[in-house]
């Protein structure tokens, strides 16, 4: 699988359950290869190797994953705490079977490079902040996508 990384977590780690005492590391982030096409790729394993593989590339780079498992992505679960994607699949990477490799998106397709400020959601599917302060009553406790852009940053 080629794609450009249009989005990516911060390793974290959580007790293993098999292995009482030690913890398991992970990361996931999100490939994208197509205007319409993206998907959650996760990563589980030992604190080297996850850390590694996180330092190895950023959002915005391409990258080529092989060997991937695939797997269904549990909905209710998966959709919680990863951007929601229009495949019912995730990837998986394994220490001993994946790699990914990176490489630069000209390279590869210099078409990938236009992906990566494509949003994700349904261009009809967002709130401007405009809607959110004139609906604010009747939008309380509903989840809404927004739609807003960063003017400026300053300290």
């Amino acid at each position: 699988v080629i794609g450009l990384v249009i989005g990516k977590t911060d390793v974290r780690s959580f007790p293993d359950r098999k292995n009482i005492g030690s913890e398991r590391y992970t990361f996931s982030f999100t490939i994208r290869d197509s205007p319409t096409y993206f998907i959650n790729v996760n990563s589980w394993g030992r604190e080297e190797y996850i850390r590694s593989l996180s330092e190895s590339f950023r959002v915005g780079d391409c990258v080529t994953i092989e060997n991937p498992l695939v797997q269904s992505k549990e909905l209710e679960r998966e959709e919680k705490f990863n951007p929601v994607t229009p495949s019912c699949y995730k990837l998986l990477l394994s220490e001993n079977h994946s790699v990914v490799k990176t490489s630069s998106c000209y390279e590869m397709d210099s078409k990938l490079l236009s992906l990566l400020h494509l949003p994700v959601k349904d261009p009809q599917d967002y709130y401007s902040l405009g809607d959110i302060v004139a609906n604010g009553q009747s939008l309380d406790g509903r989840i809404l996508n927004v739609l807003a852009a960063v003017m400026s940053v300053s300290y």
